[in-house]
């Protein structure tokens, strides 16, 4: 009596722990295939006590606290108020709060109020808030993350005449 009890159970629990088991599968990360970007999640963070000599790059979001001593690549990077870089700062969206010593180029580069960059800036949209310190130029170009984009900012003089030379038209 308890073994026919025991044997039907035991033989229903083995068949609905073997029903379990094929209906929950253990979750797995899903591999990214090479050349697809990830979904953009929380972005990255370097913190303030972070120091980095090196170039960095992402095709995520990045969060800038501490120093850098580089260029950094990331679709959305966002300088934080106490963070500087000595670089080229390159994204889709580049928010300054921070200090920037070099070059900036990107889709929509915004320096909020605080905000310190001595260079260039190349840019599709820009907005720069009152209280933004910026020493450089600025250059609005349609696809500023271009790679053969120009270097120097501004308008190249051409060279001077020689002497005894007809001057030069243009």
């Amino acid at each position: 009596m308890f073994t026919n009890k025991k044997g039907s159970e035991a033989g229903s629990s083995s068949h609905s722990a073997s029903q379990q088991s094929s209906a929950v599968a253990p979750s797995r990360p899903a591999a990214v295939p090479p050349g697809t970007k990830p979904k953009s999640g929380a972005p990255s963070v370097l913190s303030p006590d972070l120091y980095i000599k090196g170039n960095l790059k992402t095709s995520s979001d990045i969060k800038i606290e501490g120093q850098v001593e580089g260029d950094v690549r990331a679709r959305l990077l966002t300088v934080g108020e106490d963070a500087t870089i000595r670089g080229q700062l390159i994204g889709d969206e580049v928010v300054v709060n921070g200090r920037i010593i070099g070059k900036i180029r990107g889709v929509k580069v915004r320096l909020n109020n605080g905000a310190r960059v001595e260079g260039d800036i190349i840019h599709e949209t820009i907005a720069i808030e009152a209280g933004a310190h910026f020493e450089g130029s600025v250059k609005r170009q349609e696809n500023p993350l271009a790679e053969d984009a120009p270097g120097p900012i501004g308008k190249q003089r051409p060279p001077a005449p020689k002497e005894g030379s007809p001057p030069v038209k243009g």
